[in-house]
């Protein structure tokens, strides 16, 4: 699934080059400083509500802004040591948010207290501090920014609470520290990447109320089992990736409400052994079982309509499958390098067939082309060594480039009068090819088609455009045909 390892890169623009302003200590402690403020109604208060918040520092380390009858923490002296308590009032007014970047790159920063009061941390607020083990986020909070907690691999334990209703972009993404959380009830939606990389991840629990898992949002989760993790049913929708290279996972059960197995959602689940497709999904994007070594066989419910591109990719133990008839479309590399898979029915609604479909499916014996496919892909069987039998539909009107290379278990072959080209290397090193029966008149064809293979060519006797040889290899009237 090489276009979501994309999905996995971020681009910082925060406008910080790492480097924290080092805030000198003041001599005064904040609650002296409250009293200096101007009498009420004095000339000095008016002029400094016509300006706009001006940053200032606080003993010992902090910044901050006043805006309005609130106070917010906009940044920390980067080299602050151990355990840091932000305070509930500045100058009297109450501490009520964390800033965008505020403790940005604060890496000795060990542990820190949010005041009972403040209602919003920021986006990447405490983005990368890295030796951050404890943090305690107050019931008051009712919003964690985006990359809030990113990155901060020390990090073991964190209570989220109740009155948050979203697991923001990327929140905790990178705490490999991170051994277990409980996601409060308030909870509608965890968003993309919220999980990514929490390695030491064994133990979370997904509320009922979540409707939507967003993109890679628990990938490289490699710690997380079956046993620790279940999807509720309220899901409706779950992301791109979500639990890509998610190692440890060994079944899991899709919910009802879903209706499509996102690109990649479960690639690189190694363990993974059985797996639940609701009634509901009608499409199996890009991607989305690949590298799945583990899982042995899956039903594919009937609604489903399209299998994407490298859908089951890779996946080295399926043995069987059974593709519905409402399928019209099978994506490249769907099932390449299945190499397990014995046998496979591709329904007649099936009108497209992608190119390396099948490459690699080195176990299969056998195959029926439905009638509605008008070309063979590319290299669509290449080094499926073990098929001896394959049924081309009359429909079919080109066979590509190494479409059949390698199968060197075929003796024989019809092609059908439909076809009117063949690609360079379509039957190359199919070394125990003897008969290819031609039904039609002669179709354009590469030189190279029959390259590494030797079989006699059989053609109709009425056909045209037929000479004593095609690609090199020497033509025959079907009579002649032992």
């Amino acid at each position: 699934m090489n276009h979501l390892i994309s999905l996995l890169a971020f681009s910082f623009l925060i406008g910080c080059d790492g480097e924290k302003s080092n805030v000198a200590p003041s001599e005064d402690p904040i609650e002296e400083a409250a009293t200096e403020a101007p009498s009420e109604g004095s000339p000095e208060e008016a002029a400094s509500e016509a300006k706009p918040p001006k940053s200032v520092s606080v003993n010992p380390n902090l910044k901050y802004e006043i805006k309005g009858d609130e106070v917010i923490i906009t940044d920390c002296n980067w080299k602050v040591l151990g355990t840091l308590t932000i305070p509930k009032t500045i100058e009297g007014k109450p501490v009520t948010n964390i800033g965008v970047n505020a403790f940005f790159n604060c890496s000795k920063l060990t542990s820190i207290i949010i005041p009972d009061i403040v209602n919003s941390i920021g986006e990447g607020a405490f983005l990368s501090c890295s030796s951050l083990y404890s943090i305690t986020i107050p019931d008051s909070v009712t919003s964690i920014g985006r990359d809030a907690l990113r990155d901060c691999r020390h990090l073991t334990s964190v209570t989220i609470p109740d009155s948050v209703a979203s697991i923001e972009e990327g929140a905790f993404r990178g705490c490999s520290s991170l051994t277990g959380i409980t996601i409060p009830d308030s909870v509608t939606s965890i968003r993309k990447n919220a999980f990514s990389d929490c390695t030491s991840l064994f133990n979370i629990a997904i509320p009922d109320g979540v409707t939507t898992i967003g993109e890679a949002a628990f990938a490289r989760c490699t710690s997380l089992t079956s046993k620790s993790i279940s999807i509720p049913d309220s899901v409706n929708s779950i992301g791109e990736g979500a639990f890509y290279d998610c190692t440890s996972l060994t079944s899991i059960t899709i919910p009802d409400g879903v209706t499509s197995i996102e690109g990649g959602v479960f690639s690189n689940c190694t363990k993974l052994t059985s797996i639940t497709i609701p009634d509901s999904v009608t499409t199996i994007g890009d991607f989305a079982f690949a590298n799945c070594t583990s899982l042995t066989s899956i039903t594919i419910p009937d609604g489903v309509i399209s299998i994407g591109a490298d859908a089951f990719r890779g996946c080295s133990s399926l043995t069987s499958i059974r593709i519905p008839d409402g399928v019209t479309s099978i994506g490249a590399d769907a099932f390449h390098g299945c190499s397990s898979l014995t046998s496979i029915t591709i329904p007649n609604g099936v009108t497209s067939i992608g190119a390396d479909a099948f490459r690699g499916c080195s176990s299969l014996t056998s195959i029926t082309i439905p009638n509605g496919v008008t070309s063979i892909g590319s290299q669509s069987f290449w080094n499926c060594y073990s098929l001896t039998n394959i049924t081309v539909p009359d429909g079919v009107a080109s066979i590509r480039f190494a479409a059949f290379s390698g199968c060197t278990s075929l003796t024989s072959i019809k092609i059908p009068d439909s076809v009117t080209s063949i690609g360079e290397g379509a039957f190359y090193q199919c070394t125990n090819l003897s008969a290819v029966t031609f039904l039609g008149d002669a179709p354009k064809i590469e030189d190279k088609a029959f390259k590494e293979s030797s079989p006699t060519i059989y053609r109709e006797p009425d056909a045209k455009g037929w000479g004593d040889t095609l690609a090199g290899r020497p033509v025959k009237i079907i009579t002649e045909k032992p």
